[in-house]
């Protein structure tokens, strides 16, 4: 096992998804094992699904010096940032380094797309698109990290990550990097991800989308319900040595399949590798991780192949949970959207609940249970694997 090393340090927190705005809104619908989860009722969308919606977007544009990044993707972003007090200690930081020293790395992989959807409807014929449609800040891939650099006044390095469902995780693996390098002293790290007609019909042609909740680890599992969410951390790295507290991600992994363009790789191969790196850059053993949060879509593909994942590369004894049942599939955003969730359940030394699911699938071996229960542990892992078998593991410690 190699020496653990530099952790990245999480400073601070937010997160917007169905279950509410801000920590405390999420850590009471764990509480009460409250899913988010309601029937899709979007404009243009015709498909009988459940979703997690965030309220309220539709109404609430963005600030007027930001009207060019107007999107319903951006208007997420904005809602999250606004969230636990977040943007004020970016500024706090930006005023003790100075903006340049602050990086920003987001995952999304639908940016402002649903604005390109809109601009095709109001298209005339064969015409040109609207005049208000403004590609560069809404439907381009970097959008994301351009609005949050010009949200919090930054000007550092900025990428984004689109690696589909694994993409706001590796944005951590992306942060450390350049923090390593000395390119940033500082990073807001995080993903969204807004719900749109080409996710909701894209996975609906693939046959992925459940009619009912998802039900993940269920024998009668149908598919995942889709999501939108976003979720941030300012994060820094701590000197191997120096005093601990509060919560850090220790080590991450990733993989990638390149089994097949949707489906995972059915014994999970890459998703354990990714597993076992993340433990070997954290210089923990298997057997100090007291949680996982499954990437646990209730898709029968995927929860069969992270099923093999786990035993492979942590055995059948570690206690699992997948809380999409309750947040839905936030896609680019699950990454960030499980890691804060993880970091709650360590913070109240619980195990979600899994309201949705009513039975545990008896061909399914790994340590998964759907009621909430005590878990004593200060290290945790979460698991995000996207498309194209692109995965990532993040292990998290609480205090270490």
């Amino acid at each position: 096992m190699k020496e653990r090393t530099n952790a990245l340090v999480l400073e601070r927190m937010t997160l917007a998804t169905c279950l509410g705005l801000g920590l405390d809104a999420h850590a009471a619908a764990l509480a009460a094992g409250r899913s988010g989860l309601c029937p899709c009722d979007l404009p243009h969308v015709g498909l009988e699904t459940l979703i997690g919606e965030v309220d309220g977007l539709e109404e609430t544009p963005l600030p007027r010096r930001l009207a060019a990044y107007d999107c319903r993707n951006n208007r997420l972003a904005w809602r999250g940032l606004q969230a636990d007090g977040f943007a004020d200690a970016v500024l706090a930081r930006r005023a003790e380094i100075g903006p340049r020293r602050i990086g920003v790395f987001v995952g999304s992989s639908t940016s402002g797309i649903d604005r390109t959807e809109r601009a095709y409807r109001e298209r005339r014929d064969d015409g040109p698109l609207p005049d208000w449609f403004d590609y560069r800040h809404t439907h381009n891939a970097f959008s994301p990290a351009a609005f949050v650099q010009d949200a919090l006044g930054l000007e550092g390095v900025a990428q984004v990550v689109a690696t589909a469902c694994s993409s706001s995780a590796k944005a951590f693996a992306a942060a450390k990097r350049h923090l390593q390098a000395g390119l940033c002293d500082a990073a807001v790290v995080g993903g969204v991800d807004s719900l749109c007609q080409t996710t909701l019909y894209g996975f609906n042609a693939l046959e992925l989308v459940a009619r009912e909740p998802c039900r993940p680890w269920d024998p009668g599992r149908q598919g995942i319900s889709l999501a939108e969410a976003a979720g941030f951390a300012l994060v820094a790295l701590r000197p191997r040595g120096a005093a601990g507290g509060g919560f850090a991600v220790l080590g991450h992994g990733e993989s990638s399949d390149a089994h097949h363009m949707s489906a995972p790789h059915p014994e999970g191969a890459g998703a354990a590798r990714a597993m076992r790196a993340s433990l070997d850059m954290a210089g923990l053993p298997p057997d100090a991780i007291g949680y996982v949060n499954l990437h646990g879509t209730g898709t029968l593909a995927n929860d069969e192949a992270e099923d093999r994942a786990v035993l492979a590369a942590l055995g059948p004894r570690v206690p699992c949970r997948s809380t999409k049942g309750l947040t839905g599939h936030a896609l680019g955003a699950a990454g960030i959207v499980e890691l804060v969730l993880l970091c709650l359940g360590l913070e109240e030394r619980r195990l979600p609940p899994m309201p949705t699911t009513r039975t545990i699938d008896a061909a399914l071996k790994a340590n998964v249970r759907t009621e909430s229960e005590p878990c004593r542990t200060r290290f945790g892992l979460t698991n995000a694997f996207g498309f194209g078998g692109s995965n990532c593991a993040l292990v998290v410690g609480a205090g270490a």
